[in-house]
């Protein structure tokens, strides 16, 4: 997994060297550049190589007042600027001349950060921490439908299965779905860890390891886009939708968080409850504080909060606890008294 860690001029200058050689002996055509509006929707523009070293050095212009949340019509000049640590060649576009993508930062003219890109808030944020000590982890379960059909206004969707909670029959077609989606993600260097059927039909899991906070929102936005492109090439329709049924429990994600100190697991001692230390508590005890103010990032949606109230283990009171699936946060006890297993699970993520 590729850390996206500031780094010295040289060594960014070999990962582009590294891009620009690539692209070249593998005879790759199209580069995309990614980047993400403030409602999480991915974007993309689409360069020749011979746009790619003046897209490094200067960045590439586009409008930001016709992106959501990004820029009123005033200010609307704005650059992408591709980070070269996260160049990956798009599998699914393997004949030649093939693709790849790179994720951007998004600056001001005068090349400042600009305030409205997601990936600053949080490289923001993960600087903050790093300049107490601290590294984030991240590790996601990205749960998910998919349906027979694209939604069709007024109808209810038809799942691909009857399947629950890790099912294993012949009938639940999600077995090679979810074969050729983690084939896919580790092709771009996205580390699965494991998946199954969840508990609804034609509803899926799927987890992605543990990687440094930035890498692990980078990882599911591609996540989201080759499940969309799995789906489609197997004739299938992948939602993300919060809840789409009434009678079944709708889809989340549970995000296991846990800070090092170096090597040293900084939400661990061993002589404390649960083994939290001070700093794990009072981690917990700041995500509980402004609860409200996440949920209304991380669920946007009226059906968001279909979800959050109709049972399923989805989280409706501001709690914490190490037993309750329903806690908005939770503390895992599957390896008690393990150092490198003491984490927080927060349950509150709807899209």
């Amino acid at each position: 997994m590729t850390s996206h860690d500031s780094h010295p001029d040289s060594q960014m200058s070999k990962q582009q060297e590294f891009v620009l050689r690539t692209i070249e002996e593998r005879n790759i055509r199209f580069i995309r550049l990614w980047f993400t509006d403030v409602l999480g929707y991915l974007k993309s523009v689409a360069i020749a190589p011979a746009e790619l070293v003046n897209a490094f050095e200067e960045g590439i212009g586009f409008d930001g007042s016709a992106i959501e949340g990004f820029a009123r019509v005033t200010e609307s000049d704005m650059l992408a600027k591709p980070d070269p640590a996260t160049f990956s060649i798009l599998p699914w576009r393997t004949e030649a001349p093939g693709a790849a993508r790179m994720f951007c930062d998004i600056t001001m003219p005068d090349g400042s950060p600009s305030h409205a890109d997601p990936r600053n808030v949080l490289r923001r944020t993960l600087n903050k921490a790093a300049q107490m000590g601290y590294t984030c982890y991240t590790h996601p379960e990205i749960e998910f439908f998919l349906f027979k059909n694209s939604p069709v206004k007024g109808e209810q969707p038809v799942p691909v299965d009857q399947g629950g909670y890790c099912d294993h029959t012949p009938a639940v077609v999600g077995h090679e779905f979810r074969r050729q989606a983690i084939t896919m993600l580790e092709a771009m260097g996205i580390s699965v860890e494991f998946s199954h059927h969840e508990g609804a039909p034609g509803q899926q899991e799927i987890d992605l390891r543990y990687a440094d906070a930035l890498s692990t929102a980078d990882n599911i936005m591609t996540f989201r886009h080759v499940i969309k492109e799995v789906a489609l090439e197997q004739g299938f329709y992948a939602s993300f939708m919060p809840k789409p049924f009434t009678e079944h429990p709708g889809s989340g994600m549970h995000t296991h968080v846990s800070l090092f100190e170096g090597e040293k697991n900084a939400f661990y001692d061993a002589s404390a409850e649960f083994n939290l230390s001070k700093v794990a508590r009072s981690f917990i005890a700041g995500i509980l504080k402004h609860s409200s103010e996440i949920t209304a990032v991380t669920n946007q949606w009226v059906n968001s909060y279909k979800r959050l109230q109709g049972g399923g283990e989805a989280p409706s009171l501001i709690s914490w606890g190490h037993n309750d699936r329903s806690s908005l946060v939770r503390i895992p006890m599957y390896k008690p008294n393990k150092e490198n297993s003491t984490r927080i699970i927060t349950s509150s993520q709807s899209r």
